[in-house]
Protein backbone atom coordinates (compact mmCIF):
# COMPACT_ATOMS: atom_id res chain seq x y z
CA UNK A 1 0.00 0.00 0.00
CA UNK A 2 1.36 3.34 -1.06
CA UNK A 3 0.24 6.87 -0.17
CA UNK A 4 1.21 8.19 -3.62
CA UNK A 5 -0.99 5.54 -5.25
CA UNK A 6 -3.85 6.67 -2.98
CA UNK A 7 -3.22 10.30 -3.99
CA UNK A 8 -3.39 9.21 -7.64
CA UNK A 9 -6.73 7.51 -6.96
CA UNK A 10 -8.21 10.71 -5.47
CA UNK A 11 -6.52 13.01 -8.05
CA UNK A 12 -4.64 14.88 -5.34
CA UNK A 13 -1.26 16.33 -6.28
CA UNK A 14 -0.83 19.35 -3.99
CA UNK A 15 1.97 19.68 -1.42
CA UNK A 16 1.30 17.84 1.84
CA UNK A 17 4.26 18.65 4.07
CA UNK A 18 2.23 19.62 7.10
CA UNK A 19 -0.49 17.67 8.86
CA UNK A 20 -2.60 20.82 9.10
CA UNK A 21 -6.29 21.65 8.64
CA UNK A 22 -5.84 23.06 5.14
CA UNK A 23 -4.22 19.84 3.87
CA UNK A 24 -6.80 17.69 5.68
CA UNK A 25 -9.64 19.65 4.05
CA UNK A 26 -8.12 19.34 0.57
CA UNK A 27 -7.50 15.59 0.88
CA UNK A 28 -10.98 15.04 2.31
CA UNK A 29 -12.68 16.92 -0.54
CA UNK A 30 -10.72 15.00 -3.17
CA UNK A 31 -11.65 11.76 -1.40
CA UNK A 32 -15.42 12.37 -1.37
CA UNK A 33 -15.47 13.67 -4.96
CA UNK A 34 -13.65 10.64 -6.41
CA UNK A 35 -14.58 7.69 -4.14
CA UNK A 36 -18.30 6.92 -4.26
CA UNK A 37 -20.30 5.79 -1.26
CA UNK A 38 -21.57 2.47 -2.63
CA UNK A 39 -22.79 -0.96 -1.53
CA UNK A 40 -22.75 -2.56 -4.99
CA UNK A 41 -20.63 -5.53 -3.89
CA UNK A 42 -23.49 -7.11 -1.98
CA UNK A 43 -25.71 -6.72 -5.07
CA UNK A 44 -23.06 -8.34 -7.27
CA UNK A 45 -22.54 -11.43 -5.16
CA UNK A 46 -19.20 -10.17 -3.78
CA UNK A 47 -18.23 -10.47 -0.12
CA UNK A 48 -16.99 -7.30 1.60
CA UNK A 49 -13.86 -8.03 3.64
CA UNK A 50 -13.09 -5.60 6.44
CA UNK A 51 -9.32 -5.57 6.34
CA UNK A 52 -7.16 -2.73 5.13
CA UNK A 53 -5.43 -4.58 2.30
CA UNK A 54 -8.76 -5.73 0.82
CA UNK A 55 -10.23 -2.23 1.13
CA UNK A 56 -7.12 -0.66 -0.43
CA UNK A 57 -7.15 -3.09 -3.35
CA UNK A 58 -10.86 -2.56 -3.97
CA UNK A 59 -10.97 1.24 -3.75
CA UNK A 60 -7.49 2.30 -4.88
CA UNK A 61 -6.48 -0.40 -7.36
CA UNK A 62 -9.87 -1.48 -8.71
CA UNK A 63 -11.15 2.13 -8.53
CA UNK A 64 -14.34 1.19 -6.71
CA UNK A 65 -16.13 2.94 -3.86
CA UNK A 66 -17.29 1.53 -0.57
CA UNK A 67 -19.58 1.99 2.39
CA UNK A 68 -18.58 3.79 5.61
CA UNK A 69 -16.61 0.84 7.01
CA UNK A 70 -14.41 0.82 3.91
CA UNK A 71 -14.06 4.42 2.79
CA UNK A 72 -13.51 5.84 6.30
CA UNK A 73 -11.07 3.02 7.11
CA UNK A 74 -9.05 3.89 4.00
CA UNK A 75 -9.09 7.58 4.92
CA UNK A 76 -7.99 6.67 8.48
CA UNK A 77 -4.99 4.81 7.07
CA UNK A 78 -4.06 7.69 4.74
CA UNK A 79 -4.26 10.30 7.51
CA UNK A 80 -2.15 8.14 9.81
CA UNK A 81 0.44 7.81 7.04
CA UNK A 82 0.55 11.61 6.79
CA UNK A 83 1.14 12.04 10.52
CA UNK A 84 -2.32 13.13 11.68
CA UNK A 85 -3.55 12.44 15.21
CA UNK A 86 -6.62 10.45 14.11
CA UNK A 87 -8.86 7.85 15.74
CA UNK A 88 -11.94 5.83 14.77
CA UNK A 89 -15.29 6.44 16.49
CA UNK A 90 -18.58 4.53 16.32
CA UNK A 91 -22.03 6.04 15.75
CA UNK A 92 -25.71 5.09 15.85
CA UNK A 93 -27.51 6.44 12.77
CA UNK A 94 -30.95 8.03 13.00
CA UNK A 95 -33.82 6.13 11.36
CA UNK A 96 -36.51 8.62 10.25
CA UNK A 97 -39.09 5.85 9.74
CA UNK A 98 -38.57 4.65 13.31
CA UNK A 99 -38.21 8.22 14.67
CA UNK A 100 -35.22 7.09 16.70
CA UNK A 101 -31.55 6.13 16.69
CA UNK A 102 -30.40 2.57 16.01
CA UNK A 103 -29.76 0.70 19.25
CA UNK A 104 -26.51 -0.81 17.93
CA UNK A 105 -23.52 1.08 16.52
CA UNK A 106 -23.82 0.90 12.72
CA UNK A 107 -21.51 3.63 11.39
CA UNK A 108 -17.87 4.67 11.74
CA UNK A 109 -16.39 8.16 11.58
CA UNK A 110 -13.05 9.75 12.38
CA UNK A 111 -11.85 12.28 14.93
CA UNK A 112 -8.75 14.29 14.02
CA UNK A 113 -6.93 16.53 16.51
CA UNK A 114 -4.95 19.45 15.07
CA UNK A 115 -3.16 21.91 17.38
CA UNK A 116 -5.44 20.97 20.27
CA UNK A 117 -8.70 21.32 18.33
CA UNK A 118 -10.84 18.26 17.54
CA UNK A 119 -12.52 17.81 14.16
CA UNK A 120 -14.99 15.21 12.93
CA UNK A 121 -14.18 13.80 9.50
CA UNK A 122 -16.67 11.42 7.87
CA UNK A 123 -16.34 10.42 4.21
CA UNK A 124 -18.81 7.57 4.51
CA UNK A 125 -22.33 8.86 4.93
CA UNK A 126 -23.06 9.68 1.30
CA UNK A 127 -26.09 11.38 -0.19
CA UNK A 128 -27.32 14.79 0.94
CA UNK A 129 -26.04 14.37 4.51
CA UNK A 130 -22.39 14.07 3.54
CA UNK A 131 -20.21 16.81 5.05
CA UNK A 132 -17.85 18.50 2.61
CA UNK A 133 -15.26 19.75 5.10
CA UNK A 134 -13.98 18.65 8.50
CA UNK A 135 -16.32 19.93 11.23
CA UNK A 136 -14.99 21.35 14.47
CA UNK A 137 -16.22 19.29 17.41
CA UNK A 138 -18.05 22.02 19.29
CA UNK A 139 -21.56 21.87 20.72
CA UNK A 140 -24.34 24.18 19.58
CA UNK A 141 -22.41 26.04 16.86
CA UNK A 142 -23.85 26.22 13.32
CA UNK A 143 -21.20 25.30 10.74
CA UNK A 144 -22.37 26.30 7.23
CA UNK A 145 -21.06 24.35 4.23
CA UNK A 146 -22.16 24.05 0.60
CA UNK A 147 -24.50 21.08 1.35
CA UNK A 148 -26.13 23.01 4.20
CA UNK A 149 -25.72 24.00 7.84
CA UNK A 150 -24.39 21.24 10.10
CA UNK A 151 -24.06 21.28 13.86
CA UNK A 152 -23.28 19.10 16.86
CA UNK A 153 -25.14 19.00 20.16
CA UNK A 154 -23.52 17.39 23.20
CA UNK A 155 -25.41 15.95 26.16
CA UNK A 156 -23.83 13.92 28.98
CA UNK A 157 -20.93 12.77 26.80
CA UNK A 158 -23.09 11.82 23.81
CA UNK A 159 -22.74 13.92 20.68
CA UNK A 160 -25.59 14.42 18.20
CA UNK A 161 -24.85 15.28 14.57
CA UNK A 162 -27.60 17.20 12.74
CA UNK A 163 -28.24 19.22 9.59
CA UNK A 164 -30.68 22.07 8.90
CA UNK A 165 -33.03 20.96 6.13
CA UNK A 166 -33.37 22.80 2.83
CA UNK A 167 -36.29 22.68 0.43
CA UNK A 168 -36.00 20.68 -2.78
CA UNK A 169 -37.18 21.96 -6.15
CA UNK A 170 -38.06 19.02 -8.38
CA UNK A 171 -39.11 20.02 -11.92
CA UNK A 172 -42.39 18.36 -13.06
CA UNK A 173 -43.48 18.06 -9.43
CA UNK A 174 -46.12 20.52 -8.31
CA UNK A 175 -45.72 19.88 -4.57
CA UNK A 176 -42.11 20.78 -3.79
CA UNK A 177 -41.37 20.82 -0.09
CA UNK A 178 -39.10 19.24 2.50
CA UNK A 179 -38.13 15.67 1.63
CA UNK A 180 -38.83 14.64 5.22
CA UNK A 181 -42.11 14.92 7.09
CA UNK A 182 -42.79 18.64 7.72
CA UNK A 183 -44.05 18.13 11.26
CA UNK A 184 -40.65 16.82 12.30
CA UNK A 185 -39.36 20.36 12.07
CA UNK A 186 -36.44 21.94 10.30
CA UNK A 187 -33.65 19.73 11.68
CA UNK A 188 -32.59 16.38 10.20
CA UNK A 189 -30.95 14.16 12.80
CA UNK A 190 -28.09 12.15 11.25
CA UNK A 191 -26.39 10.13 14.00
CA UNK A 192 -25.18 10.15 17.59
CA UNK A 193 -21.76 9.07 18.88
CA UNK A 194 -19.39 9.12 21.84
CA UNK A 195 -15.66 9.89 21.84
CA UNK A 196 -14.67 6.36 22.86
CA UNK A 197 -11.86 5.31 20.49
CA UNK A 198 -12.57 2.17 18.43
CA UNK A 199 -10.54 -0.27 16.37
CA UNK A 200 -11.63 -1.53 12.97
CA UNK A 201 -11.92 -5.05 14.43
CA UNK A 202 -14.77 -3.76 16.61
CA UNK A 203 -16.84 -3.55 13.40
CA UNK A 204 -16.20 -7.05 11.99
CA UNK A 205 -19.51 -8.36 13.34
CA UNK A 206 -21.39 -5.34 11.95
CA UNK A 207 -19.72 -5.80 8.55
CA UNK A 208 -20.87 -9.43 8.40
CA UNK A 209 -24.36 -8.65 9.73
CA UNK A 210 -25.11 -5.85 7.26
CA UNK A 211 -24.34 -8.16 4.34
CA UNK A 212 -26.93 -10.76 5.36
CA UNK A 213 -29.63 -8.91 7.34
CA UNK A 214 -32.64 -8.57 4.98
CA UNK A 215 -34.17 -5.63 6.90
CA UNK A 216 -31.40 -3.06 6.55
CA UNK A 217 -31.49 -0.44 3.79
CA UNK A 218 -28.16 -1.59 2.35
CA UNK A 219 -29.61 -5.04 1.58
CA UNK A 220 -32.87 -3.61 0.27
CA UNK A 221 -31.36 -1.05 -2.12
CA UNK A 222 -28.33 -0.89 -4.39
CA UNK A 223 -26.78 2.52 -3.69
CA UNK A 224 -24.02 4.55 -5.33
CA UNK A 225 -23.59 8.24 -4.51
CA UNK A 226 -20.82 10.71 -5.24
CA UNK A 227 -20.29 14.31 -4.23
CA UNK A 228 -19.68 16.69 -7.15
CA UNK A 229 -18.30 20.23 -7.25
CA UNK A 230 -21.79 21.74 -6.78
CA UNK A 231 -24.01 18.93 -5.51
CA UNK A 232 -24.29 15.18 -5.71
CA UNK A 233 -25.12 12.21 -7.91
CA UNK A 234 -27.01 9.24 -6.48
CA UNK A 235 -28.00 6.01 -8.16
CA UNK A 236 -30.46 4.04 -6.01
CA UNK A 237 -31.82 0.97 -7.76
CA UNK A 238 -32.81 2.28 -11.19
CA UNK A 239 -33.31 5.92 -10.07
CA UNK A 240 -30.59 8.44 -10.84
CA UNK A 241 -30.83 11.63 -8.79
CA UNK A 242 -28.76 14.68 -9.72
CA UNK A 243 -28.82 17.38 -7.07
CA UNK A 244 -27.47 20.93 -7.33
CA UNK A 245 -27.05 22.58 -3.94
CA UNK A 246 -28.49 26.04 -3.29
CA UNK A 247 -29.90 26.35 -6.80
CA UNK A 248 -31.82 29.29 -5.38
CA UNK A 249 -31.54 30.66 -1.84
CA UNK A 250 -32.29 27.85 0.62
CA UNK A 251 -33.40 25.43 -2.11
CA UNK A 252 -31.69 22.54 -3.91
CA UNK A 253 -32.49 21.55 -7.49
CA UNK A 254 -33.28 17.84 -7.87
CA UNK A 255 -33.59 15.96 -11.16
CA UNK A 256 -34.66 12.30 -11.04
CA UNK A 257 -34.36 9.89 -14.00
CA UNK A 258 -35.47 6.25 -14.15
CA UNK A 259 -32.94 4.07 -15.97
CA UNK A 260 -33.10 0.74 -17.78
CA UNK A 261 -30.82 -2.15 -16.79
CA UNK A 262 -28.47 -1.30 -19.68
CA UNK A 263 -28.38 2.37 -18.69
CA UNK A 264 -27.49 1.48 -15.08
CA UNK A 265 -24.21 -0.11 -16.16
CA UNK A 266 -23.39 2.78 -18.52
CA UNK A 267 -24.25 5.38 -15.87
CA UNK A 268 -21.97 3.70 -13.31
CA UNK A 269 -19.13 3.90 -15.82
CA UNK A 270 -19.79 7.39 -17.20
CA UNK A 271 -20.84 9.27 -14.05
CA UNK A 272 -19.21 7.30 -11.21
CA UNK A 273 -16.16 5.84 -13.05
CA UNK A 274 -17.10 2.37 -11.78
CA UNK A 275 -16.70 -0.77 -13.88
CA UNK A 276 -17.98 -3.84 -12.05
CA UNK A 277 -16.38 -7.27 -12.40
CA UNK A 278 -19.65 -9.10 -11.69
CA UNK A 279 -23.18 -8.42 -12.85
CA UNK A 280 -25.15 -5.96 -10.72
CA UNK A 281 -28.72 -6.84 -9.83
CA UNK A 282 -30.23 -3.42 -8.93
Amino acid sequence: MNIQEYFGRISYNDPHKDADLQTLTAIFQHHIQTIPFENLSMHCGEAIELDLQSTYNKIVRKRRGGWCLETNHLLFWALQELGYDVCILGANSYEPAEKGYCTEINHILLKVVIEGDSYIVDAGFGGAYQMWQPLMLISGKDQPQVPGIFHFMEEDGTWYFEKVKRKHYIPEHSNNDFPDTPELGNIRKIYRFTLEPRRIDDFQELNAYLQVCPDNILRKKSICSLQTTNGLLALVGWSLTEMKYNYTEGMDLVNITTLTDEEVEKTLKDKFSIVLENKLIP
